[in-house]
């Protein structure tokens, strides 16, 4: 049995409140809990939730995990990297939450300014709907 290609489908209307966010808290980094579902390895994001008790610097995003309601649609996360780079650093993997993390490179205004990693720090296709 072969292994499953993982992709990412995010909304509109998500990626459109990603930017937007990600602008409002330039120059730190903005991070949101992306909700959805996945099956057969399509990861679909079509929601967002502001994470309680939020955090962040130029250089880092976190939240406390212990705060948030149990909910089974949490996905993963979506923050910025107001440096630019959309690469995952070391932090990002070592604080990795669900099944994909999104980050949005500076200057967050199109498409090709969002990227989504999985658990390895592989990058994953993204669709836009």
């Amino acid at each position: 049995m072969g292994k499953i290609e993982r992709k990412v489908v995010l909304k509109k209307d998500v990626k459109d409140s990603i930017l937007s966010y990600c602008k409002m808290k330039h120059p730190s980094e903005g991070i949101l809990i992306l909700r959805g579902k996945s099956k057969k390895g399509t990861i679909t994001v079509d929601g967002l939730v502001i994470p309680p008790f939020s955090y962040s610097d130029q250089t880092f995003a976190g939240f406390p995990q212990s705060f948030l309601p149990f909910d089974l649609s949490y996905v993963g996360i979506a923050h910025s990297h107001p440096s630019g780079s959309a690469s995952p650093s070391v932090t990002d993997m070592h604080n990795f939450f669900g099944l994909v993390a999104i980050i949005v490179q500076s200057p967050y205004e199109k498409d090709e300014d969002i990227f989504a990693w999985d658990s390895a720090g592989n990058a994953l296709p993204i669709i836009f709907e």
